[in-house]
């Protein structure tokens, strides 16, 4: 379990993060379209997973803004923007903000990939959603790096990710 605060307040999430040098756990998440996307989906592209609370909260809608700005510019690297929102919402969010450069997958369903990755919050007023944490994975879903944000109101370290790759 890690500790991060909201507001200065200090909540849990459900575990660790995946080290650096493992292999991501697989995932299933729905597409805008309702369809479903997993890991192998992208195999072959390394990815940059944006994770975060609510495409609705300023802060989340930040990260998705600047990971689209920033991934035009990489090569053979996806941008997956991940949150427990519905797919309406972050299709609607995106159309809205003409952001074409990023992929949002949800885990409205069944919360599974939060769990799995140990990185949904567990008490307070946020408990379900998804803390701010940003993955990047290899080619191979070899995770190369991991930032759990230790405020839910702070934007990740956009620099250090993308350095990563």
């Amino acid at each position: 379990m890690a500790t991060v605060t909201l507001g200065g307040n200090a909540i849990h999430t459900s575990g660790e993060l995946p080290t650096v040098g493992s292999k991501s756990p697989d995932f299933k998440l729905i597409k805008n379209d309702l369809g479903e996307a997993s890991l192998s989906d992208f195999s072959g592209s390394k990815l940059v997973l944006n994770i975060f609370p609510s495409i609705d909260t300023g802060t989340c809608a930040t990260s998705v803004r600047e990971f689209n700005a920033k991934a035009s510019q990489l090569e053979n690297t996806k941008v997956l923007c991940i949150s427990r929102d519905l797919p309406f919402a972050q299709k609607r969010f995106c159309g809205a903000e003409g952001l074409e450069n990023v992929i949002n997958l949800s885990d409205f369903n069944t919360g599974k990939f939060g769990k799995d990755f140990g990185l949904e919050i567990t008490d307070g007023p946020l408990a379900g959603l998804h803390s701010r944490v940003v993955i990047v994975l290899d080619e191979n879903g070899v995770v190369k790096y991991t930032e759990q944000v230790s405020e839910i109101a702070d934007e990740p370290n956009y620099e250090s990710a993308l350095a990563s790759l």
